[in-house]
């Protein structure tokens, strides 16, 4: 089996976007906004090169070549986030009770699930913009894909069934599209 000396990922920094490196954390900034992280190993080296950065590790073993590949997915993904942002589109379903749903704050509320007087909440993460359109379209977007997706599971948990027959009982708020 061949031993890989070195594993290198290269993530472009495009036009109209910046990226600095402080210590461990990586800052970039672009269009939509800005998102920090820190990228924190001893064996994986971190540097800008140019208009790019690069992810190196010399003599991986499995899980540091995971790592390496996983810091170039989370880097591409704070890229397109800042320059294109990141939408999941909700669908809002019931049969017989009317569901509404509407963004108090930082919370979103769905009241009348399955005729329940008590409100069902989700938590709005940092970063995030909900909006209602139609009644029974959610679209979620931001620029960190993490607290995007978040939001939205946040908001598909708020409904879920209980001492019911899921295959029967479908009301729900179900993610329909990512982009």
């Amino acid at each position: 089996m061949v031993k890989l000396d070195r594993i290198e990922h290269t993530v472009e920094i495009p036009e109209g976007v910046t990226a600095t490196l402080d210590g461990d954390m990586v800052t970039i900034s672009g269009p939509n906004g800005s998102i920090s992280r820190e990228f924190s190993s001893s064996r994986h080296d971190l540097f800008q090169e140019g208009g790019a950065l690069l992810v190196r590790i010399d003599m991986p073993r499995v899980k540091e070549k995971a790592l390496a590949g996983t810091w170039n997915a989370h880097l591409k993904n704070m890229v397109k986030g800042v320059t294109e942002g990141f939408t999941y589109t909700l669908k809002v379903l019931y049969s017989h009770f009317p569901m509404t749903v509407e963004v108090k704050g930082n919370e979103f509320v769905v009241n009348n699930y399955f005729g329940e007087r008590v409100p069902r909440r989700a938590d709005i993460l940092n970063g995030v913009t909900v909006k209602v359109e139609k009644k029974t379209t959610v679209i979620v977007t931001g620029a960190d894909k993490e607290n995007v997706g978040q939001t939205a599971a946040n908001i598909e948990r708020s409904t879920t069934v209980k001492n019911r027959d899921r295959r029967v009982f479908q009301d729900g708020i179900y993610l329909i599209s990512k982009v």
